[in-house]
């Protein structure tokens, strides 16, 4: 039994992110644990690899989420990456923190030191930003370099051109002081490569003599001893594998994500104690809200067929394919050095008094069935649209005993009625600018949801046959004060009722954003690695926007 003084359980966008800052400190002995493999496989680092690495079971869970009262009976689909960068090694590469009231409703919430003054200063010191930025928002001398897409492509500027003509302005950093507008994307993608937490973080780190990655291990049980965890249990190699035992001197930290952090709890007798006691498994600590409140954006995605101009479609297929990757082999750019998704849009849904509710993406391209990762034969775009702090909420518990099982998760897709309100609304918008006049000359026709589609039942029907998850779960561990019902850590991310053990990933938000949930969670890994040595970033001093 070897003993280090910290241990990290997953190696994915917050846990590498821990694993860098923690071993800073060469007094100080890490060890980090992945299940998955090392971050080896070329789709890996490749942009368009997004395709294959989505269900690659060798590096990706492949979960399944259970069917909801407004997903037509549909089990969704839920990858999660399962190697060195953990999702940030599978993601479809966008960089996007999020609105100022985000944070500032957390700290509302009773989280002291996560507003909006408090976590900028932590974007601004991972960040490496190349391109147009404010200083006061944006970093410079970070390790996670964040670009804005290169290629200029006629059919994101005409839905650009779109959003304009009906009102909505362009906004060159919605990473700045306002997010509300369109842009082009910005990526963690550098000289036509792939930016994850991995290569970014830890691949720093683990050239440190005071830091052990260890790959192929899944980890099956927190160690805890009376009141205080102490050590983490895992299999090498997985099911079957040997069992190994490491301990932490000071703390045992999981950064496994929204559904693995709270599964790992639950299988070490930290949760509702009817769940444990129902499979069989001994309560070591009650904590009836892990697992409770899991969040994730729901998005329909509008389809419309393209006349008179080639697409994505067709440029990632057959001889032109070939030429795309000489490109790439060449120059590091065209079609293979690009996010799934290339244009932004942030807009209000009139549904709510919040600032901007909406978020729209924009691709030349277009998948079948709706689906993201199986690109369609015939030219197409798709615009998704999704409500960017959904009110509905889920859960995430085992299936059994058997930490090899995957959880149940049940997201409640639009459950909450403002949910359906505002998924309506935001369909609206995207047929607005997708038969504005400026794409006029490249729609051949509305595919999906289709002409026939008009009142708000309908819209809300559609919503339900073809929405899918924007991949963006959270809120499974949550942050917020002792005496709250629903919270699981504290706003130092200490699990509430034990010592030495802390949460660090997505699922400590209290309260999903309005934002792909990479950036933030990385934030979360660097601030959370402050807390632990004691440390904290001077607030920034912003005006309101």
């Amino acid at each position: 039994m070897e003993t280090f003084d910290y241990v990290i359980v997953g190696a994915g966008s917050a846990g590498c992110v821990v694993a860098n800052r923690l071993s800073e400190d060469p007094t100080v002995t890490v060890c980090v644990l992945e299940a998955g493999p090392r971050d080896w496989h070329p789709y890996i680092h490749l942009p368009a690899g997004f395709i294959k690495t989505f269900y690659m079971k060798s590096i990706n869970w492949c979960y399944q989420q259970e069917p909801g009262p407004y997903t037509g009976g549909r089990s969704i689909y839920a990858p999660r990456g399962k190697t060195l960068g953990g999702s940030s090694s599978i993601n479809g590469h966008i960089y996007n923190r999020g609105q100022r009231q985000d944070f500032d409703t957390w700290a509302q919430m009773g989280n002291r030191g996560w507003s909006y003054s408090d976590v900028l200063p932590y974007f601004k010191r991972m960040e490496k930003r190349i391109g147009f930025g404010e200083d006061a928002y944006r970093g410079r001398e970070g390790s996670l370099t964040v670009t804005t897409m290169e290629w200029k492509d006629t059919l994101c500027e005409a839905f650009m051109d779109g959003a304009v003509s009906i009102g909505i302005p362009r906004n060159p950093d919605y990473n700045g002081a306002i997010q509300e507008g369109v842009s082009y994307v910005q990526r963690t993608i550098q000289n036509g490569r792939r930016v994850s937490s991995a290569t970014a973080f830890l691949r720093l780190a683990s050239r440190r003599p005071n830091v052990e990655v260890r790959t192929h291990a899944h980890a099956t049980q927190i160690v805890i001893e009376g009141k205080r965890a102490v050590g983490v249990r895992y299999a090498k190699g997985g099911r079957g594998g040997v069992p190994i035992e490491v301990r932490a001197r000071k703390e045992v930290i999981l950064s496994g994500g929204a559904y693995n952090s709270p599964q790992l709890l639950q299988l070490s007798g930290v949760g509702n104690p009817e769940l444990l006691r129902e499979h069989g498994i001994e309560v070591r600590h009650a904590l009836a809200s892990v697992g409770e409140g899991l969040q994730d954006h729901y998005a329909p995605r509008s389809v419309g067929r393209v006349k008179n101009i080639k697409t994505v479609n067709e440029l990632a297929r057959g001889l032109s394919l070939w030429g795309e990757a000489l490109k790439w082999a060449t120059t590091r750019r065209g079609v293979l050095s690009l996010s799934p998704t290339m244009v932004y849009c942030f807009w209000h849904s009139g549904e709510t008094a919040e600032s901007s509710d909406l978020q729209l993406t924009f691709t030349p391209a277009s998948y079948k069935e709706g689906v993201q990762g199986q690109l369609e034969d015939e030219p197409g775009m798709t615009i998704a649209s999704w409500q960017q702090r959904p009110e509905s909420r889920g859960y995430v518990r085992i299936r059994s005993a058997d930490p090899f099982a995957p959880p149940i998760i049940q997201t409640n897709y639009l459950a909450a009625e403002l949910d359906r309100r505002v998924v309506v609304a935001g369909m609206k918008l995207a047929r607005r600018i997708m038969h504005s006049a400026p794409l006029a000359p490249y729609l051949a026709y509305e595919d999906f949801p289709g002409p026939k589609v008009q009142s708000d039942d309908e819209f809300l029907a559609a919503a339900t046959q073809r929405g899918t998850t924007t991949f963006h779960p959270g809120c499974t561990c949550r942050m917020g004060p002792a005496d709250s019902t629903w919270a699981v850590v504290d706003d130092q991310l200490r699990v509430h009722g034990l010592q030495g053990l802390r949460v660090i990933d997505a699922s400590v938000m209290p309260r999903m954003i309005s934002a792909n949930l990479n950036a933030s969670t990385l934030m979360i890994g660097d601030k959370g690695s402050d807390l632990i040595m004691g440390k904290q970033l001077a607030g920034a001093n912003i005006a309101s926007a």
